[in-house]
């Protein structure tokens, strides 16, 4: 693999500088922010998922900086390595402090989205538009199959999922706009997908903070 090899995926940019995309490089700071924001939040609330949640939600952001700094392989790997971490701490997270299963089943359970992925990313490749964001587009739908399913049993936890679905389906809009509205828009729409983004993962720590402060739970 030619770890070196450049990618040019967005609207905004037009050649392979360093700044090439500063609008899109520097939008990165909604997820520094965000976690900043959560990192003041869950500090001494003795809530180890919450504080891992945060920092790689710090290391998304620097991650998609060096992607669209970049624009290499590598980089790429970085960007999209500490999102799939989220998901999978977080579906943990879910597991075991929404559903209160065991730390076993929890684990499986976090296993279970590779197929879950592998199986639905091809069917939503055949969305006309979607592009790259197929690969996305399971993880609103997980969302919302969690929150649907807690609507009885947590309703203000299912409450909180259905919002931060409905950011992420926002911010995937835009990123997939970011092509065919590249002539109107000169620097896209991509970094929306950072603004809305970095905000949907926010929330989600938060939920599940308030959940986990509002049970008294600790605990991993």
């Amino acid at each position: 693999m030619d770890w070196t090899r450049e990618i040019d995926s967005y609207c905004e940019r037009l050649d392979a500088g360093y700044w090439a995309e500063p609008v899109n490089a520097l939008t990165n700071a909604a997820f520094l922010i965000a976690a900043a924001v959560m990192g003041w939040r869950v500090r001494g609330a003795g809530l180890p998922l919450a504080t891992a949640l945060v920092w790689v939600l710090a290391a998304i952001g620097v991650g998609s900086y060096l992607f669209h700094t970049h624009a290499q392989v590598w980089s790429a790997l970085a960007d999209v390595g500490p999102i799939l971490l989220f998901i999978l701490i977080y579906i943990y997270a879910a597991n075991r402090h929404f559903w209160g299963l065991s730390r076993l089943w929890s684990g499986l359970g976090v296993a279970a989205f590779f197929p879950y992925a592998a199986a639905l990313v091809p069917l939503f490749q055949m969305v006309p538009g979607l592009g790259s964001s197929a690969g996305y587009a399971p993880v609103p739908l997980l969302i919302l199959g969690y929150a649907a399913a807690l609507r009885r049993r947590l309703p203000e936890v299912a409450r909180g999922l259905a919002i931060g679905a409905g950011l992420l389906i926002a911010s995937l809009a835009f990123r997939t706009l970011d092509g065919p509205l590249c002539g109107v828009v000169p620097v896209g729409t991509h970094f929306m997908w950072h603004v809305l983004n970095g905000a949907m993962l926010g929330w989600m720590i938060e939920v599940y903070r308030r959940h986990m402060v509002a049970s008294g739970r600790r605990g991993r």
